[in-house]
């Protein structure tokens, strides 16, 4: 099982999007959605080919994270009806991968979520990080009047 239980596994698998806040040495924050992969041990994002103001290499979260490697991605479910209210929050600790087989396992695992980095020439780790966040604490919520 890991670090996920069962029940954070599966809303974390099923959801296709996160939101990821770091902050500088400044302390200021950032918040931006970001494509996500897990495994038993950790969760994975890329700075990837979309359209972006600068270059990948060059995001702010990538430059919050070089500085203070505390992150923190929220997966959740809004409805109207908040008797169906959850979601799951990760903290933890953010590592480049720079290993070639770290960053190459990543990318498999990324490439297997999201059909369009399948066309993305993003092998190369100097021009597109792999980030890998090693979960401190995991938390789910869920309404409880929903369950």
């Amino acid at each position: 099982m890991g670090v996920w239980s069962e029940e954070a596994r599966r809303f974390l698998e099923t959801h296709r999007v996160g939101h990821l806040a770091t902050a500088g040495a400044d302390g200021a924050p950032h918040v931006v959605p970001v494509c996500y992969a897990l495994d038993d041990a950790a969760l994975y994002f890329i700075a990837d080919e979309k359209p972006k103001r600068r270059a990948p290499r060059e995001l702010q979260r990538l430059k919050n994270l070089r500085e203070n490697a505390r992150a923190a991605l929220v997966v959740d479910d809004y409805d109207e009806d908040w008797s169906r209210l959850a979601w799951v929050l990760v903290r933890g600790t953010a590592f480049f991968l720079t290993e070639p087989a770290a960053h190459d396992a990543a990318l498999r695992l990324l490439r297997a979520r999201y059909a369009q980095y399948k066309v993305m020439r993003l092998d190369d780790s100097t021009r597109h990080p792999v980030v890998r966040i090693d979960p401190v604490r995991v938390i789910m919520w869920r309404s409880l009047r929903g369950t």
